[in-house]
């Protein structure tokens, strides 16, 4: 598998936009895709802003004039904010960041008619958008969406089925929400509607944090069905850590779409840069060896930073699923400290969650450190890996 090394995020974010540029230029009738597959904590949403970043012009005084990039990752939820109505308990709302391109022209496209039959395939809830405009200006000051939901009371002839407004949706349910939102707005985009003709990259990173296989298949699925339906080709990216949904995209692509661009990212632990290897097939199954590798080196050169964690799950949560567990505990090996395997559970659990432990490379306390090093290890002496791949460090010898 041939790897190649970039220094920095942003000179990779400008090979991937290179490699879409000469596969549009050859193809410009089909949308260029190029699939990453990445664990948590690689870099993949990094890469995701940076590549967005290249897509910016500014003027003089670095104000933002134009832009290419249409994406979907962390950083888009935050477009969207609850106002809980804390002071009555009654009316909540989710509000809506107007000041954001993602939301230009919305008002004039029926957005909610384009969102509710894509959100219908997962949800059993309704919504309504209400906008503000500016008088003047035309222009949306303020926008918020309010949830209902139908609920079945009563039994028999008293049965009957009430519409609860102003509710909350968890916080599963609010994810894939904005999911269609995004899916409603690359379908403008695709279509050519006007107000989104100025996208011309589409970056997708992990479009919900936690695919269960259904969605993954359904999620997969339906977003390469926008593109065959597309009246413009967008070149686009798409980044993730679920091995099944990179299957699915792999599958569907090939078959409407056009055979992807494919490749495992991983960080580069010899230049603290970032390494990008090709991959052919259809799924990245034996990625977790090389992984669980370059965390025992991280590991034993005392250089393990939180989101380690992550890694560390995702390497607990393949082997588990391989050996037809039902949860990544049972890869845990029992210590004298944790008899029942509850404790180390619970650190993997609470420090692979957080987008701290994603975003930011703290380190680790020395107490943190050591359950760290005692799971490893333990997960590393209970399975039969090839110890090659896992060296011990070297001992200290004296010298006179």
């Amino acid at each position: 598998m041939r790897e190649i090394s970039y220094a920095d995020l942003s000179e990779l974010a400008g090979h991937l936009r290179s490699v879409l540029a000469d596969k549009a230029q050859r193809r410009p009738d089909k949308s260029p895709f190029i699939l990453l597959y990445a664990f948590n904590g690689t870099g993949k949403t990094r890469l995701s802003t940076a590549f967005k970043d290249l897509g910016k012009v500014a003027d003089e005084n670095g104000e933002v004039q134009s832009r290419d990039t249409l994406y979907f990752n962390a950083f888009t939820e935050d477009l969207f904010s609850w106002d809980n109505d804390l002071e009555n308990d009654e009316h909540r709302t989710l509000k809506l960041n107007p000041a954001s391109n993602f939301f230009v022209g919305l008002n004039e496209l029926e957005i909610e008619n384009r969102i509710r039959p894509l959100l219908d395939r997962y949800a059993d809830f309704d919504f309504k958008i209400n906008f503000a405009f500016d008088e003047r200006t035309g222009k949306i000051t303020s926008a918020e969406v309010t949830f209902s939901r139908e609920i079945l009371s009563g039994e028999g002839d008293d049965a009957r089925t009430d519409e609860v407004d102003g509710i909350k949706i968890s916080r599963g349910e609010e994810n894939i929400f904005i999911w269609c939102f995004f899916l409603a707005i690359l379908q403008l985009a695709l279509d050519g509607a006007e107000a989104y003709k100025w996208v011309e990259h589409v970056y997708i990173d992990d479009p919900i944090s936690s695919l269960d296989e259904h969605n993954a298949i359904v999620v997969g699925n339906h977003l390469v069905q926008l593109y065959r339906e597309a009246q413009r080709p967008i070149r686009t990216v798409v980044s993730t850590h679920h091995a099944l949904f990179f299957n699915v995209l792999h599958y569907e692509l090939k078959s409407h779409v056009g055979r992807p661009l494919q490749h495992i990212l991983k960080r580069d632990r010899r230049t603290g840069g970032y390494l990008l290897a090709e991959q052919t097939g259809d799924t990245p199954q034996f990625y977790h060896v090389t992984a669980l590798a370059d965390l025992w080196l991280v590991a034993q050169g005392g250089q393990a930073k939180t989101f380690h964690f992550n890694i560390l799950r995702t390497i607990l949560e393949k082997t588990a699923l391989f050996l037809g567990h039902h949860h990544f505990s049972a890869c845990i090996k029992d210590a004298a400290d944790d008899a029942d395997g509850i404790l180390h559970q619970r650190f993997v659990d609470l420090l692979s969650h957080g987008k701290y432990s994603m975003y930011e490379p703290t380190e680790m306390g020395d107490d943190t450190n050591e359950y760290f090093l005692t799971i490893l290890r333990g997960f590393v002496e209970r399975h039969p890996f090839n110890r090659e791949l896992l060296p011990e460090p070297a001992a200290d010898t004296e010298t006179t």
